[in-house]
């Protein structure tokens, strides 16, 4: 019997210190006390570096960045007081198709834009840059590599 809870135990602790910590899972600790202008900054110049941005350049895309991140930080408030009101519900399948097509309309308008900033070369990186770092597409990744392995 006791070997049976110094197993459990044990492997309690093992699995506990297999998870990443909340940091390195991906969330935005460092970035949730900015304001969307420094937020704004930061983006454009790890474009300027990745996509070698001419001054003209990084302005505009500055103020697309800034009107992304003032979008995100409202659409953030809304949330957050909705649910400490107690407002937050369950979305219904028309309100969640509203979002999901307000949300597709702002990125064909956002890709819109970078097509007339960005010349071919800098827009072809852009969007391979964009591809990388979206989440749902590196678990796509993963999950694929995995089932390419049997």
């Amino acid at each position: 019997m006791k070997k049976l809870i110094v197993l459990v135990v044990l492997m309690a602790g093992i699995t506990t210190m297999a998870q990443k910590p909340e940091r390195e899972r991906g969330s935005r600790g460092d970035m949730k006390d900015m304001t969307p202008e420094q937020i704004a900054t930061l983006q454009t110049k790890r474009m300027t570096l990745a996509l070698d941005l001419t001054d003209a350049q990084q302005k505009q895309i500055q103020s697309i960045n800034l009107d992304n991140a003032k979008n995100r930080a409202e659409k953030m408030q809304e949330m957050k007081a909705k649910r400490e009101s107690g407002e937050a519900k369950k979305l219904t399948s028309e309100e969640r198709y509203a979002m999901k097509t307000a949300m597709l309309d702002r990125q064909i308008a956002q890709k819109e834009k970078m097509k007339k900033i960005l010349n071919n070369e800098q827009y072809e990186k852009w969007e391979k840059m964009k591809g990388e770092g979206h989440r749902r597409g590196k678990g796509m990744q993963r999950h694929k590599e995995r089932t390419d392995d049997k």
